[in-house]
Protein backbone atom coordinates (compact mmCIF):
# COMPACT_ATOMS: atom_id res chain seq x y z
CA UNK A 1 0.00 0.00 0.00
CA UNK A 2 2.57 2.44 1.12
CA UNK A 3 4.70 1.70 -2.26
CA UNK A 4 1.34 2.61 -4.08
CA UNK A 5 1.12 5.84 -1.94
CA UNK A 6 4.34 6.68 -3.07
CA UNK A 7 3.96 6.11 -6.53
CA UNK A 8 0.79 8.25 -6.63
CA UNK A 9 2.39 10.70 -4.85
CA UNK A 10 5.77 11.03 -7.10
CA UNK A 11 2.61 10.79 -10.32
CA UNK A 12 1.13 13.72 -8.48
CA UNK A 13 3.86 16.19 -8.14
CA UNK A 14 5.24 15.67 -11.83
CA UNK A 15 1.60 16.11 -12.98
CA UNK A 16 1.51 19.41 -10.53
CA UNK A 17 5.38 20.35 -11.85
CA UNK A 18 4.49 20.16 -15.85
CA UNK A 19 0.87 21.10 -15.50
CA UNK A 20 -0.43 17.92 -16.58
CA UNK A 21 -3.88 18.00 -15.53
CA UNK A 22 -5.29 14.08 -16.83
CA UNK A 23 -2.43 13.23 -14.51
CA UNK A 24 -3.35 15.46 -11.38
CA UNK A 25 -7.12 14.35 -11.73
CA UNK A 26 -5.87 10.34 -11.74
CA UNK A 27 -3.21 10.70 -8.87
CA UNK A 28 -4.43 13.60 -6.32
CA UNK A 29 -8.66 11.75 -5.75
CA UNK A 30 -6.31 8.26 -4.88
CA UNK A 31 -3.30 9.05 -1.99
CA UNK A 32 -5.74 9.84 0.57
CA UNK A 33 -8.09 7.06 -0.24
CA UNK A 34 -4.43 4.65 -0.76
CA UNK A 35 -3.48 5.95 2.76
CA UNK A 36 -6.84 4.96 4.40
CA UNK A 37 -7.09 1.30 2.59
CA UNK A 38 -3.39 1.35 4.19
CA UNK A 39 -5.03 2.39 7.81
CA UNK A 40 -7.83 -0.21 7.53
CA UNK A 41 -5.72 -2.83 6.64
CA UNK A 42 -2.88 -2.44 9.06
CA UNK A 43 -5.16 -0.96 12.43
CA UNK A 44 -8.64 -1.78 11.74
CA UNK A 45 -9.64 -0.39 14.97
CA UNK A 46 -8.77 3.17 13.38
CA UNK A 47 -11.57 3.77 11.57
CA UNK A 48 -12.34 7.22 12.34
CA UNK A 49 -8.54 7.94 11.17
CA UNK A 50 -9.70 6.25 7.74
CA UNK A 51 -12.83 8.26 7.63
CA UNK A 52 -11.13 11.30 7.60
CA UNK A 53 -8.94 10.23 5.07
CA UNK A 54 -11.83 9.72 2.53
CA UNK A 55 -13.29 13.14 3.22
CA UNK A 56 -9.83 14.31 2.91
CA UNK A 57 -9.85 12.94 -0.86
CA UNK A 58 -13.40 14.05 -1.43
CA UNK A 59 -11.78 17.62 -0.65
CA UNK A 60 -8.81 17.09 -2.62
CA UNK A 61 -11.17 16.58 -5.40
CA UNK A 62 -13.35 19.68 -4.90
CA UNK A 63 -10.63 21.93 -5.07
CA UNK A 64 -9.07 20.90 -8.45
CA UNK A 65 -12.65 22.38 -9.58
CA UNK A 66 -12.42 26.11 -10.48
CA UNK A 67 -14.86 28.18 -8.51
CA UNK A 68 -15.95 29.80 -5.30
CA UNK A 69 -18.35 27.17 -4.66
CA UNK A 70 -16.26 23.89 -5.30
CA UNK A 71 -13.48 25.85 -2.88
CA UNK A 72 -16.31 25.74 -0.50
CA UNK A 73 -17.17 21.92 -0.78
CA UNK A 74 -13.37 21.35 -0.59
CA UNK A 75 -13.12 23.54 2.57
CA UNK A 76 -16.01 21.55 4.12
CA UNK A 77 -14.45 18.54 3.61
CA UNK A 78 -11.17 19.04 5.41
CA UNK A 79 -13.08 20.70 8.26
CA UNK A 80 -14.70 16.95 8.76
CA UNK A 81 -11.46 15.59 8.17
CA UNK A 82 -9.81 17.63 10.62
CA UNK A 83 -12.97 16.96 12.85
CA UNK A 84 -12.45 13.34 12.54
CA UNK A 85 -8.55 13.66 13.18
CA UNK A 86 -9.27 15.65 16.20
CA UNK A 87 -11.32 12.95 17.66
CA UNK A 88 -8.79 10.28 17.10
CA UNK A 89 -6.25 12.90 19.18
CA UNK A 90 -8.62 13.47 22.08
CA UNK A 91 -9.23 9.69 22.06
CA UNK A 92 -5.36 9.14 21.95
CA UNK A 93 -5.25 11.28 25.39
CA UNK A 94 -3.16 14.08 23.78
CA UNK A 95 -3.10 17.78 25.91
CA UNK A 96 -0.88 19.36 24.48
CA UNK A 97 -0.06 22.77 26.23
CA UNK A 98 2.84 24.72 24.52
CA UNK A 99 1.11 23.58 21.36
CA UNK A 100 -1.83 24.99 21.67
CA UNK A 101 -0.64 28.76 22.51
CA UNK A 102 1.82 28.31 19.60
CA UNK A 103 -0.98 27.66 17.05
CA UNK A 104 -3.20 29.72 18.40
CA UNK A 105 -0.66 32.52 17.41
CA UNK A 106 -0.16 31.16 14.29
CA UNK A 107 -3.85 31.12 13.29
CA UNK A 108 -3.95 34.93 14.80
CA UNK A 109 -0.85 35.89 12.69
CA UNK A 110 -2.32 34.40 10.07
CA UNK A 111 -5.83 36.24 10.26
CA UNK A 112 -4.35 39.39 10.01
CA UNK A 113 -2.55 38.42 7.28
CA UNK A 114 -5.30 37.00 4.96
CA UNK A 115 -8.51 38.66 6.66
CA UNK A 116 -8.61 41.68 4.30
CA UNK A 117 -7.56 40.05 0.92
CA UNK A 118 -10.05 37.10 1.70
CA UNK A 119 -12.64 39.24 1.74
CA UNK A 120 -16.24 37.33 1.94
CA UNK A 121 -14.23 33.85 2.57
CA UNK A 122 -12.76 35.80 5.47
CA UNK A 123 -14.94 34.13 8.06
CA UNK A 124 -15.25 30.41 6.29
CA UNK A 125 -11.52 30.14 6.11
CA UNK A 126 -10.27 31.41 9.57
CA UNK A 127 -13.15 28.96 11.58
CA UNK A 128 -11.81 26.15 9.51
CA UNK A 129 -8.30 27.07 10.51
CA UNK A 130 -9.21 27.34 13.80
CA UNK A 131 -10.53 24.19 13.42
CA UNK A 132 -7.13 23.48 11.61
CA UNK A 133 -4.92 24.46 14.17
CA UNK A 134 -6.69 22.87 16.88
CA UNK A 135 -6.34 19.55 15.24
CA UNK A 136 -2.08 20.52 14.74
CA UNK A 137 -1.82 21.18 18.46
CA UNK A 138 -3.62 18.02 19.63
CA UNK A 139 -1.07 15.81 16.87
CA UNK A 140 2.12 17.37 18.48
CA UNK A 141 0.53 15.87 22.11
CA UNK A 142 0.74 12.55 20.05
CA UNK A 143 4.39 12.21 19.11
CA UNK A 144 6.74 13.96 17.42
CA UNK A 145 5.87 12.13 14.25
CA UNK A 146 2.12 13.48 13.70
CA UNK A 147 2.95 16.62 14.95
CA UNK A 148 5.54 17.37 12.05
CA UNK A 149 3.06 16.21 9.73
CA UNK A 150 0.39 18.31 11.51
CA UNK A 151 2.41 21.26 11.21
CA UNK A 152 3.36 20.60 7.80
CA UNK A 153 -0.29 20.83 7.10
CA UNK A 154 -0.75 23.81 8.41
CA UNK A 155 1.94 25.47 6.12
CA UNK A 156 0.35 24.00 3.15
CA UNK A 157 -2.91 24.94 3.66
CA UNK A 158 -1.43 28.92 4.40
CA UNK A 159 -0.13 28.18 0.82
CA UNK A 160 -3.88 27.44 -0.34
CA UNK A 161 -4.95 30.86 1.74
CA UNK A 162 -2.33 32.44 -0.13
CA UNK A 163 -3.31 31.49 -3.71
CA UNK A 164 -7.41 31.84 -2.75
CA UNK A 165 -6.02 35.83 -2.10
CA UNK A 166 -3.79 35.75 -5.75
CA UNK A 167 -0.70 35.47 -3.89
CA UNK A 168 1.38 33.50 -6.07
CA UNK A 169 5.16 32.56 -6.23
CA UNK A 170 7.03 30.11 -8.66
CA UNK A 171 7.35 26.45 -7.11
CA UNK A 172 4.04 27.39 -5.19
CA UNK A 173 2.36 24.62 -6.10
CA UNK A 174 4.57 21.77 -6.35
CA UNK A 175 5.76 22.84 -2.36
CA UNK A 176 2.29 23.10 -1.34
CA UNK A 177 1.61 19.09 -2.35
CA UNK A 178 4.65 18.24 -0.88
CA UNK A 179 4.14 19.55 2.03
CA UNK A 180 0.64 18.39 2.06
CA UNK A 181 1.51 14.69 1.01
CA UNK A 182 3.77 14.67 3.85
CA UNK A 183 1.72 15.72 6.46
CA UNK A 184 -1.02 13.45 5.54
CA UNK A 185 1.61 10.45 5.68
CA UNK A 186 3.23 11.68 8.51
CA UNK A 187 -0.03 12.26 10.63
CA UNK A 188 -1.42 8.41 9.57
CA UNK A 189 2.29 7.12 10.39
CA UNK A 190 2.64 9.37 13.98
CA UNK A 191 -1.10 7.80 14.99
CA UNK A 192 -0.16 3.78 13.89
CA UNK A 193 2.96 4.47 15.94
CA UNK A 194 1.37 5.94 19.27
CA UNK A 195 -1.80 3.34 18.78
CA UNK A 196 -0.82 0.32 17.30
CA UNK A 197 -3.85 -2.60 16.75
CA UNK A 198 -3.39 -5.63 19.77
CA UNK A 199 -1.67 -8.56 17.56
CA UNK A 200 -2.24 -12.08 18.57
Amino acid sequence: MLILFGVLAVADLVAVALGIEWLEWVAKPLLCLVLAAYVLRTAPRQRLLAIGLVFGSAGDTALMVDGQVAFLVGMTAFLVMQICYIAVFVRMGSRPRWAAVAYLLVWAAAAVVLWQPLGGLAVPVLVYGLTLVTMAALAAGVNLVAGVGAGLFVFSDFLVGLGVTGTDFTGRSVILMTTYILAQFLIVRGVLRAAPDPRP
